[in-house]
């Protein structure tokens, strides 16, 4: 028994983030061990919850892996700890298709109570139908309390909790309307400047924590028993692309810096079963490591443009590497670095690795979004795709693989190939995935 909980809200922008990074801070302050999730493919929260809590944040996605693989994960991460802390998305009946893949579908897969967070800037206690809506429509989702954002004073929260008090809801606390608590814009650099900021904010919502929030309830509440219910099927019943194969341990060279950081924690515990992963950063480091395998995830390298086209001998190593037969998967961001340049917002022009015939441009720029599917090599792959920049000429390199939404419509992101150098523009979950097959 331990206590566990998925933080859900009404709509986006509720202030889920801030609450859990306090939640997550308050709890350390204490003495807990709490492992931190993220429900859903963003790279970016995660981040902050990592910066909170000291822990590595997990996601958990009905999309991107089966509902057994997120069971095993989850109790996983989470048997050495002594609570769990799932941060929703969205709105907590948004999924893909409806409810699937919502953080609903989540908290009934792993038993989670939710707490739900509303951010009542321009409510009172019109609340009340509201909260009494999301406690009856869906029997997935088990809501035991509702913790409200920015909430003006002690005398607003007294109609709030009224209305929490006739919809049949526990209210647990606030958090108030301080400009201090406002999350910066998701489209910048994780750089360590930023991280200290990430840190900050945790520190400054872990006051507000403390001093508005009924944290033991909240924590009795939630006590739930350990671990969930979990159903993975036997080894010879799983798919052969899920099985875990015995292969020589390889050398793997991870990207790591505020320019290539979107890496879902699962799929570096995926490369660590088949070899030892050095970590290198693009922007920094002096040589490309020794590798059988370079990984180049996403991030927003644009944003460094001007100091990724001086780095010319790194460069140079990639493309030696990439010409001499090396094994590079490389997404989102990762992807760009191999173009022929990229254009900033401003239109300034810098020169790439130019191993792909691509032109990559952040002009008239505008979020490419959702989550896809592909087959390469036998390999099924599920991922996400989140970018702002563009492809002048995506058809300049033959792409090796159709892509497909969650509807099975087709959509025109490539997946590319040249020598051993796989490249596009999605993030993928390795989780379920022999990835070593794709180069077969």
């Amino acid at each position: 028994m331990k206590p566990q909980l998925l933080i859900g809200a009404i709509n986006s922008a509720s202030g889920k983030t801030v609450l859990t990074a306090g939640l997550l801070r308050a709890l350390k302050h204490r003495g807990l061990q709490v492992q931190p999730f993220k429900c859903g493919p963003d790279y970016i929260d995660p981040q902050y919850h990592a910066a909170a809590s000291g822990r590595e944040s997990v996601n958990l996605d009905t999309w991107l892996a089966s509902k057994q693989h997120v069971q095993q994960i989850y109790n996983q991460y989470a048997e050495n700890a002594d609570a769990c802390i799932a941060e929703g998305m969205m709105g907590l009946f948004d999924g893909y298709r409806r409810t699937q893949g919502s953080s609903a579908e989540i908290a009934k897969l792993l038993n989670l109570p939710v707490v739900l967070v509303v951010n009542a800037r321009s409510l009172a206690y019109s609340v009340a139908p509201m909260l009494y809506g999301f406690k009856h429509f869906h029997s997935s989702a088990r809501i035991i309390g509702v913790i409200f954002s920015q909430v003006a004073s002690a005398s607003h929260y007294s109609f709030l909790k009224e209305a929490c008090a006739d919809a049949g809801l526990e209210s647990l606390g606030y958090l108030p309307a301080d400009e201090l608590l406002r999350m910066p814009s998701k489209y910048t650099a994780l750089t360590q400047a930023a991280k200290q900021e990430m840190d900050e904010l945790a520190e400054r919502a872990a006051v507000w924590v403390e001093k508005h929030i009924d944290i033991d309830k909240l924590l009795n509440l939630c006590i739930r028993p350990f671990p969930c219910s979990y159903r993975l099927p036997y080894v010879q019943d799983m798919p052969a692309d899920c099985a875990r194969r015995t292969v020589p341990r390889l050398q793997i060279a991870v990207a790591r810096d505020a320019a290539f950081n979107f890496i879902y924690h699962e799929n570096l515990d995926r490369l660590q079963e088949v070899g030892k992963l050095t970590f290198f950063s693009p922007l920094y480091s002096k040589d490309l490591p020794k590798a059988d395998i370079v990984y180049l995830p996403g991030g927003y390298p644009e944003l460094f443009a001007r100091q990724l086209h001086r780095r010319k001998a790194m460069m140079e190593q990639l493309r030696d590497y990439v010409e001499s037969g090396g094994k590079v998967w490389a997404e989102g961001g990762g992807m760009t670095l191999f173009s022929r340049s990229i254009t900033t917002q401003r239109g300034t022009t810098y020169e790439m690795a130019n191993i792909l015939p691509l032109t990559c441009t952040l002009e008239n720029a505008r979020l490419h979004l959702g989550y896809r599917t592909a087959e390469y090599n036998g390999v099924v792959l599920r991922g996400h795709e989140c970018h702002y920049s563009s492809l002048l000429n995506y058809d300049a390199l033959p792409a090796v693989s159709q892509l497909y939404n969650v509807r099975g419509i087709k959509v025109n992101t490539p997946l590319y190939r040249y020598k051993n150098l796989i490249a596009g523009y999605t993030h993928w979950y390795w989780g379920e995935t022999d990835i070593l097959k794709v180069w077969e």
